[in-house]
């Protein structure tokens, strides 16, 4: 789903921290994703990176931030906190963030830009399904992707791809 045009600057400005979020992933030898969890009233509550380079697949920062959620925010206040996220939840991200009940998510690029730009590189497709969030979870409100975001995150994409290539 293209939302773009409904992006705020409050949202850009989330947006650009979850691409430092990722560059710092990336600089830890992780894939570059990099979310952050806002409440209803603009203030960050968490903030996660991707920590999959031990060998865990699962270690996604938007499961880890619905995990923080279950554990830390009120449920009758989880479907007013926003999910921004440098990339387009996968499945498994979208299905734990509806179970937990967050609100909305806003993403900076999307499963399909990613997909595409991974099929450029000749890299081999996710072992899951590049499901868009409202296939996973179609109650939950998303706008994205972030146009203007787009370079530098094909950018960090690419840079991990060269390195599991030379590895």
């Amino acid at each position: 789903m293209d939302t773009s045009t409904a992006l705020s600057p409050q949202d850009l400005a989330h947006l650009r921290r979850c691409v430092e979020l990722a560059r710092e992933a990336l600089a830890d030898g992780d894939e570059p994703f990099g979310s952050v969890l806002v409440d209803a009233a603009g203030a960050v509550l968490h903030e996660d990176r991707n920590r999959t380079a031990g060998g865990d697949q699962t270690r996604h920062p938007e499961l880890a931030l619905a995990q923080w959620a279950a554990a830390h925010v009120p449920a009758e206040l989880r479907p007013t906190c926003t999910v921004y996220t440098s990339g387009e939840h996968c499945p498994m991200c979208a299905a734990g963030h509806a179970w937990v009940g967050l609100g909305r998510i806003v993403y900076a690029g999307s499963i399909g830009q990613l997909t595409e730009w991974r099929q450029g590189w000749g890299l081999p497709p996710s072992p899951v399904a590049a499901l868009p969030i409202t296939t996973v979870a179609p109650g939950v409100p998303v706008a994205g992707p972030a146009t203007e975001l787009a370079d530098k995150l094909r950018d960090l994409h690419r840079q991990h791809a060269e390195r599991q290539a030379a590895s």
